[in-house]
């Protein structure tokens, strides 16, 4: 494409605008289960200065690798243990991975390809999640596009330095996440191979020093399994002893995922999981690429364009959909792929420029509608800062949607670009700061700051919350009698259904308590208002003075 398909002024505008949207990411308090779990993990880190043992609530943690505990640890020691500070990491190999679709996109197709593509993964609905419920999948999305870049790069020009880059970034993947980071370049630099019909890259040096590299990079993660686990028999992880850690994570791990052994997912038997996953996982844009993958199908075997993107895509799609273990988080894997595909297809497509505008103008309407009702309804705007934003994204959707100096196909883009922007802000500025108020942890963490000691708090057995434990800086103590020995207040963290259970033991003090909702589960009685009520439950902050005689 020899002509520009948006002006670069328009290109840095829409990413001021997502870059707004990251920005207020990073400032959304952690979520209970993964996001504070993880949190917390690399909080042990930080806190005893072990960057071998992976320790979950005092416990050895198996299920994966180390790069993200090292890097969230290490953003501690920079910036304190904050929100900022353990989502940070996350944005940077955000940075990353835009940047590698980009020039993957450029590799396989020219300038203009990458930069759409560059746009598109950046305003991918989970791809903005990734970065507020921040989880691994950030990081192993960035290493995935990372090393398939490098990887295409290697094949084109045999140059040393995409053999240390596709390595490395292979390497990454690995320790961010496991096989599922090598697989899924694998797959897409395979069916490049068969397109480019280049034989001889399967027997060539670089392949094997690519190999030899890969080794090399992983080592550290496989070492610290073997000191965790293959030095100590007698550690005990979901029942097992005698683990063989280093076996594990060089088959184990993926094995016991793919059959969904000592995981488990409500999801197991779902077979089109994929399908209408994805549709809003990579919105808004996820039906334009079903019709990109439609039509590179259809003309598969005519060889007119490359087959990374699509063998990806379809290869990942049915793992997942036969895997035992399956999550929507799974699918951000297959989102560089997708955003080249789609990104191609857009721009090889301007002659249906109609049709694509019709498409996304429905789906833009579908998410101003879902943010109206969830901003206006089920947690209405509070704070009237936030209303000039919103007129200045509400601004910008309408005026690409109404111009007269784009083509339909750009005003599709960009309207849709500037709508996921609307969607996010809003949901970083009102609706997760409201809907975080009713999960206790971080709650209670705010209001006994500089009150209460953290190391003279303990957990009721059975009671967690790594919120808490992350915003207190502290690791979860298990409540026992033996407390008292020490000489110091004794605070203890319940669930209300255990209150009166603790009554009748011991004599309390102060109490400190805070409604409480399994806020990563949300169903429509929490959401809507007047039901919201009867759907929460309550965590207590008790102060025990003795037992009673």
């Amino acid at each position: 494409m020899n002509t520009a398909f948006l002006p670069k002024q328009v290109y840095f505008f829409l990413f001021s605008l997502l870059g707004i949207v990251y920005i207020t990411g990073l400032f959304v308090p952690l979520m209970d289960n993964d996001s504070a779990h993880h949190a917390d993990i690399a909080l042990h880190m930080y806190l005893t200065n072990d960057f071998v043992n992976l320790i979950d609530n005092g416990k050895d943690y198996l299920d994966k690798p180390h790069l993200h505990f090292w890097l969230c640890a290490l953003s501690y020691h920079l910036f304190g243990v904050t929100s900022f500070a353990y989502k940070f990491p996350s944005l940077l190999f955000t940075v990353l991975g835009v940047w590698s679709v980009f020039r993957l996109g450029k590799n396989l197709y020219n300038v203009e390809t990458g930069r759409l593509a560059a746009l598109l993964i950046s305003s991918a609905f989970a791809f903005i999640l990734a970065n507020n419920d921040v989880r691994m999948d950030a990081i192993l999305t960035a290493c995935v596009a990372f090393a398939t870049w490098q990887l295409v790069e290697l094949i084109q020009t045999r140059k040393f330095i995409n053999i240390i880059g596709a390595s490395l970034g292979l390497a990454l993947g690995f320790a961010t996440k496991g096989h599922i980071a090598v697989f899924t370049p694998a797959v897409g630099i395979f069916f490049y191979l068969l397109y480019r019909k280049d034989w001889a890259f399967f027997y060539s040096w670089q392949l094997l020093l690519l190999i030899l590299f890969f080794a090399v990079f992983i080592s550290p993660v496989v070492y610290c399994y073997y000191l965790q686990f293959n030095l100590h028999p007698e550690k005990v992880v979901r029942g097992k002893d005698h683990i063989n850690g280093v076996l594990f994570i060089l088959l184990g791990q993926s094995v016991e995922r793919f059959q969904g052994d000592s995981f488990g997912s409500d999801a197991k038997n779902d077979y089109l999981f994929f399908i209408h996953s994805f549709l809003w996982a990579f919105a808004p844009w996820s039906i334009l690429t079903y019709f990109a993958l439609f039509d590179r199908i259809r003309n598969w075997l005519t060889r007119s364009q490359e087959w990374l993107t699509t063998a990806t895509i379809i290869i990942i799609a049915l793992l997942l959909s036969f895997s035992g273990f399956k999550l929507p988080h799974y699918l951000n894997i297959t989102f560089p792929a997708a955003a080249v595909v789609t990104a191609a297809c857009i721009i090889g497509n301007v002659h249906r420029s109609k049709l694509i505008f019709r498409i996304q103008a429905v789906i833009v309407i579908l998410l101003l509608i879902i943010a109206a009702l969830v901003n206006a309804w089920f947690f209405p705007v509070k704070n009237w800062l936030i209303f000039p934003f919103v007129i200045i994204l509400l601004a910008a959707v309408i005026y690409f949607y109404k111009s007269q100096f784009f083509t339909a196909v750009q005003k599709a883009v960009c309207m849709s670009a500037a709508a996921i922007s609307l969607v996010f802000f809003l949901l970083n500025a009102n609706f997760y700061p409201q809907l975080l108020t009713y999960q206790a942890g971080n709650e209670l963490a705010k209001r006994i700051k500089g009150t209460i000691d953290p190391s003279d708090i303990y957990f009721w057995p059975d009671v967690y919350s790594s919120s808490f434990c992350f915003y207190t800086a502290s690791l979860r103590n298990s409540f026992s009698d033996s407390a008292f020995s020490k000489g110091r207040p004794v605070w203890v963290m319940i669930d209300k259904k255990f209150w009166p259970e603790v009554q009748k033991k011991y004599t309390t003090g102060m109490v400190y308590t805070n409604r409480d909702y399994e806020i990563t589960r949300l169903q429509l009685k929490f959401l809507l208002p007047e039901k919201r009520k009867s759907q929460l439950t309550e965590m207590m902050l008790i102060e025990l003075k003795k037992n009673h005689q």
